[in-house]
Formats: structure tokens, sequence, C-alpha cells
């Protein structure tokens, strides 16, 4: 038994010690995860409730908001692998300039992303859909979502990085308290409280309520950080303070590969919900069906990405690359045995997911014949993710990543999709399994990537 465990540990970790460092990690993102899902659920549902045009409105609004929340994971996984290989290396001062450095940039990107979509709400949604009343709709919606990008970028920066100390309690309260805020605020403003005169306000109602989430989120997580939080120390002084030019050149080496890699990730979102969405708003709004099932019954995922990436760039940053490929290892056996059961989730749960909304029979058939596509899809996504979010990120393999996510994003995912859905008219099984072609070639790639010797690159002290 001991010989076989020796000859095993070669390949993966095999101490108890670290898996209960990977659970201590993994199950607050994951928790964190379910509930962001399960508000996500929720606001569909009851937008659903509203009939089809304010769904795919809301649905498609928040797939441009997407855009910019995928920016912020970005900007959160930059600071993340420098920050966790810092923490590493016993590197406190940097770690909080590279939080402030973090926290500078989604500043500015928050501030661009309110004033446009202030000014131009009508445009953005013609970008995705040209059936008028969809577009009035969700222009509606996104005149509310320009006060929430400044409040909810702050806070998901902070609770993210924050991860790098080992610290992932904080998401997990946030998220628990965004929960019962989005929830309750949605149902009073989208139906109204009519013995108190609040009328019905629909999709902007469910917009508002999302704004009152941010901004308790946002007031919770500064006062956590300036009262409670013990590791870091971290003060928002250092957010006047121009970053040393180490810093920046570190960042701009180990860390802007992941923002721009995650940035096309977003914009790859709204290229498909563009593409759906010109094929109707029977495909627009099945998608928005299958997308929430989808991201709850992947909710582990997150957490399986979140953890490697910080155990994997601690590892490295203590100089201890050997481990760091047995970590690497052990990672991607986890996340295979995830997919799995996220696959068979979504297989069993997907058809009766869709009996929660009030949709057509045309709907319907599209949204079955969608999450059949999906139960393939997500036991890719699982080990994607915890390859391309978690492990290589991790060990500084940013460059690279990036390079994959142009390449399979823009060469086969997007003009694979567009020739299916909107030139050939192809069933809609067949279109979605394209749109996320690029799960199943990262799996394969990023796997014999991880067998090399090639990913790991250290930060340098600054």
């Amino acid at each position: 038994m001991e010989a076989a465990k020796g000859r095993l540990g070669k390949y993966i970790v095999t101490d108890g010690k670290f898996y209960k460092s990977a659970l201590m990690l993994i199950i607050p993102v994951l928790f964190q995860n379910l509930i962001n899902q399960g508000v996500n659920m929720m606001d569909t549902i009851m937008v659903g409730r509203l009939g089809e045009v304010s769904i795919s409105a809301s649905s498609l609004a928040n797939q441009y908001y997407a855009i910019y929340n995928i920016m912020c994971m970005g900007i959160s996984a930059a600071g993340l692998v420098l920050a966790s290989q810092y923490w590493g290396t016993n590197e406190p001062v940097t770690v909080r300039r590279t939080f402030d450095l973090s926290m500078q940039i989604v500043i500015v990107m928050g501030s661009i992303f309110a004033v446009v979509t202030a000014l131009f709400p009508q445009k953005i949604m013609s970008l995705y859909i040209p059936d008028p009343e969809v577009i009035a709709e969700g222009a509606k919606y996104l005149r509310v979502t320009a006060l929430i990008f400044l409040p909810h970028g702050i806070s998901l920066v902070m609770s993210n990085i924050i991860r790098a100390v080992g610290n992932a309690r904080l998401g997990l309260v946030i998220s628990c308290i965004s929960f019962v805020v989005n929830i309750g605020c949605n149902y009073i403003f989208i139906f109204g409280v009519p013995f108190i005169g609040l009328p019905a306000l629909g999709v902007t109602g469910a917009a508002l309520g999302t704004l009152c989430a941010r901004i308790v989120e946002l007031i919770v997580c500064v006062v956590y950080m300036l009262k409670f939080e013990k590791q870091l120390r971290y003060r928002p002084k250092g957010l006047i303070k121009l970053p040393s030019r180490g810093l920046v050149g570190e960042f701009i080496r180990l860390g802007l590969p992941a923002i721009i890699s995650d940035t096309l990730l977003g914009v790859a979102a709204t290229v498909i919900s563009m593409i759906l969405g010109r094929m109707g708003k029977e495909a627009a709004s099945a998608y928005a069906i299958v997308v929430v099932l989808e991201r709850l019954c992947t909710v582990a995922t997150g957490g399986i990405a979140s953890a490697a990436g910080v155990m994997i760039g601690q590892t490295v940053g203590r100089g201890e690359y050997e481990r760091a490929h047995r970590e690497g290892r052990s990672f991607l056996l986890i996340s295979i045995g995830i997919g799995i059961v996220a696959s068979v989730l979504v297989r069993f749960a997907g058809v009766w997911s869709i009996g929660l909304y009030e949709i057509t029979d045309d709907t319907r058939q599209i949204a079955v014949s969608m999450m059949s596509a999906s139960a393939i899809i997500v036991f890719f996504q699982a080990i994607q993710s915890a390859l391309s979010k978690g492990i290589l990120r991790g060990g500084g393999d940013t460059k690279f990543l990036m390079i994959a996510d142009v390449i399979f994003q823009w060469v086969a995912s997007i003009p694979l999709g567009y020739v299916l859905g909107l030139l050939l008219d192809v069933p809609p099984f067949w279109v979605l399994i394209a749109l996320r072609i690029d799960y199943i070639i990262k799996s394969v790639w990023l796997t014999v990537r991880l067998g090399g010797k090639k990913w790991i690159h250290k930060a340098k002290s600054v």
C-alpha cells in the first residue's frame, strides 16, 4: 500500500494536508458561485413571468454587462497571479501594491463603461437583436445598469484578489448578503407593491434590484477590509499612489495577458448572444434558460480553478516547481470528476428547469435541444476552466493561455457558430456545440501543455 502510494506520489499530491487546504478554498467559492447563480436563476424566472420580450431583453443586456464583468475577472486574475506568487515569497508590501494597481485599473474601466452605457443604451441593444420591442426594453435595463459598474467592479476585484492570501470567506459573505437583497428588491421593484403605491417596473425593476444589491456588496466589502481583515491589512490610501515601474512591468508580463484573455472571453460570449439573437427571440430566450442551469450545475468549476490558481501560484512563488507539477495534475483529475458530475446534473435537471418558465412551445423545443448540447459541453468546460483559469494561470503561463483563447475562440468557435447558425440554419443543438467547440479543443491542448515544463513563470521581485 505504501509502495503504491509512493509511486503515485511521483505524479500527484498524496498528502491530506494539500486536499484539506484546497477544500478550504474550494468550498467558499463553490457556495459563492452557487448563491450567485441562484440569484441569476431567480432573476430569470421572475423576469420570465413578464414574457419572452422581457426575458430576451434582460438576458441580452446582461450579455453586454458580462463583457465588463469578465474584464473585472481578468483584472482580478492578473492581480491574483502576482499576489499569490508574492505572498508565497513573503512580500506583503508588494501584495498590497498589486492590490492598489488592480483597483486603479477597475475604477478607470468602470467609469468608462458607465458613461458609454448611459449615453448609448439603445445602440448597444441593437448590436444584439433587431427586434425594436426587445431593444426598447433592454435600453430601460441598461440605463440603470450604468450605475452598477463601479460598485460591482470594486467589490468583485477586492473579494477575488484577497483569495491570494488564503481568504475565500469575503466573497461568500458578500454573495449571501447579495442573495437576500437582490431577491427581495427584485420582487418589490419588478412586480410592485400596490398598497404603498409602488408600481410594477418590470425589466427596469430587475435592474434596480441588482443596483441595490451591488451597493450593499460594496459597503460590506469596504467595512470588512478596513475593520476585520487582519492578514493583508490593506488600506485604500495606496489608491492615490503611482505603482512602481517594476510592478507595472511584472503586471504587464504576467497579468496583462490574463486581462486580454478574459476580455476576449467576454466579447466572445456577447458575440455568441448576437448570433443567437439573430436566430430569433425564441433562440435568445432558450439560450438564457440553458445558461442559467448550466452555470448552476458548474459552480464547483470556479472553485477548483480559484483554488488551483492560488495554491499553485504560492507554490511557484516559493520556487517548488516539481511540487507545482504534481499539484497541477492533482487539480486536473479533480476537474475531470467535477465535469462528469456537472454533465449528469445538466442532463437530468435540464428538462425540469425548462418547465419553470412561461414560454412558447417553439422556445421550449429549442431549449430542450440546447440543454442536450450543454450536457456535453460542461464536461469539457470543467477541464479547460481548471487548466486555463487555475493551474496554468497560477503558474504564470498567461501569455500562452491568451494565444490559445484567441485562436480557438475567434478562429474556430465564432466563425463555425456563425456559419451553422445564420447561414446554414442547422438545428440549435449543433449551433451551440459549434459555439463552444473551443472548450473541447482547449481541454486537450492545455492538458498536453501541463505535461511539459514550459508553463511555469515566476514573478520577479520588485
